[in-house]
Parts: structure tokens; C-alpha cells; sequence
């Protein structure tokens, strides 16, 4: 596979961006810890808050009956957000990272205009953690992890005129792309919790990126969902680190 030298380079951080949704800043800044934490090369976090990308005029679409975060359509910005140069990524931040991110970067093939993993999924819940509706349809999950070819030519499709006017489907399912233009990543890097299973001494089913897709435990009715234990580890790490530098500056 082909390394890109526009996306990772000694002297630039690899962009990631972080779906931020206000009612899950625990599961935002648990996240982020979680990637910084462990990456061996420099990553330039920036959380996507729809407030600010609608103050600058990126983001103008009205809210969905069906869209279950603050998020859902702006994720798709993450190509106009890096001015078309270079790979990014978007994740969801309800995801805990539990390997160095260099291992997904070194992953990346310049031969793709976006890489994700390839779930076949149906929820079996019928509502989300919050309530919201469980919506059911092709790829769904693929979009929660991408990373993103800013720079190939397919991806200037994706305007903010038409990340604000396109249908979800068009959107989540990538349809702005062919199959072809979609690579593969390995599933443990968007591993769901509740529907992918790890099996006992194979080490490629072992998480390195747990995606809490139920509701992670941050809410009170998914404190006990599989994984949560890891959770509230890396929690508990972030708010010593937290108050410690907060002791530093006073």
C-alpha cells in the first residue's frame, strides 16, 4: 500500500475530526484522551461543533426527525474542513482507541477516495440511547470512521451546498462514489459493541477502536454494556490528568 505524503508528515499532524454532540462532551474529551494517549505519531484533534460551522455559514440545514446526533450531516464537511489536501479522518465520539493511530494511517492506500470499515449490520434495537429511532439501511455504520482522501477529485464533490441539501442516503451511503473508490479497513478498527464478537485466541478480533453504537456508559441505562469497564478506565485516567494540570495552573 502507498503512503500518502500530503496526509502524514513529520512536519503535519494528521487531522482528525470529532463529531461533537453537546449532550456527550464526556464521551468527546474520553475519546480524544483516548487517541492521544496512545499515538505515536502527532494528530491534530478538532471537534466538529455545528454551532460554529453555522456562525461561518458552513452549515445551514434544518434538523431531521431521524438524525440522532449533532453530527449527522456535518461529518461529511471533513474534506472542505481540510481544504481538500491531504487525508483526514472523521469518527463518531462515542469510540474508545485502544491502539496507536499510526496503525490506521499506515493503512491508508492513495488509491481510494475514502476508507472505512465495510460493516453488514442491522441493529437489533429498535431505539437508541437517548430514544432516538433506530434507523436501518445499506452501510449503515460505514460513515461513523472514515478516513477521507481530501484531496481526490472525487471528494470536492462534497460542498457545504451539498453536504446542506443532499438526502441522507446519498450522504451516509456514499453514492457521490463508486464501490470501487471505497477501501477496506479492518473491522476491529470500528469494532461495535453489542454486535461484533471478539473470538478467544485470535488476535484479529481484538478491538482497537471499540465504538459504543448502543450508547456507551456515560448514559446511565449503558453502564454496564460490554466494554464499559474499558470506558470508565480511560475516564478515570482523563479527570486525574484533568484536575492535575488544572492544580498546575492555579
Amino acid at each position: 500500500m502507498t503512503m500518502s505524503n500530503s496526509g502524514i508528515s513529520e512536519n503535519k499532524p494528521f487531522r482528525i475530526f470529532v463529531g461533537y454532540d453537546s449532550r456527550e462532551d464526556l464521551a468527546y474529551q474520553v475519546c480524544h484522551h483516548s487517541i492521544t494517549k496512545r499515538s505515536s505519531i502527532p494528530v491534530d484533534i478538532i471537534p466538529i461543533f455545528q454551532s460554529d460551522l453555522r456562525k461561518k455559514g458552513l452549515f445551514w440545514r434544518g434538523t431531521g426527525q431521524l438524525e440522532s446526533t449533532e453530527f449527522s450531516f456535518s461529518r461529511f464537511l471533513t474534506p472542505h474542513l481540510s481544504d481538500y489536501q491531504g487525508w483526514a479522518m472523521f469518527v463518531d465520539c462515542d469510540f474508545l482507541y485502544l491502539a496507536d493511530i499510526k496503525e490506521l494511517t499506515d493503512l491508508i492506500d492513495d488509491t481510494y477516495a475514502i476508507m472505512c470499515v465495510q460493516h453488514d449490520y442491522t441493529p437489533k434495537e429498535t431505539s437508541k440511547m437517548d430514544g432516538a429511532v433506530q434507523t436501518v439501511y445499506p452501510r449503515k455504520n460505514w460513515s461513523s470512521m472514515v478516513l477521507y482522501n481530501c484531496g481526490h477529485p472525487k471528494n470536492k464533490t462534497l460542498t457545504p451546498e451539498i453536504v446542506n441539501t443532499q438526502t441522507g442516503a446519498f450522504l451516509h451511503r456514499f453514492q457521490w462514489l463508486e464501490d470501487e473508490d471505497i477501501g477496506s479497513i479492518p473491522f476491529v478498527w470500528n469494532f461495535l459493541e453489542g454486535h461484533n464478537t471478539v473470538v478467544e485466541n485470535d488476535p484479529t478480533t481484538q478491538p482497537k477502536a471499540v465504538h459504543y453504537t448502543r450508547g456507551g456508559p456515560w448514559f446511565d441505562a449503558c453502564k454496564d454494556c460490554e466494554f464499559a469497564d474499558l470506558w470508565l478506565n480511560e475516564l478515570e485516567e482523563y479527570s486525574k490528568e484533568n484536575k492535575k494540570e488544572a492544580d498546575n495552573a492555579n
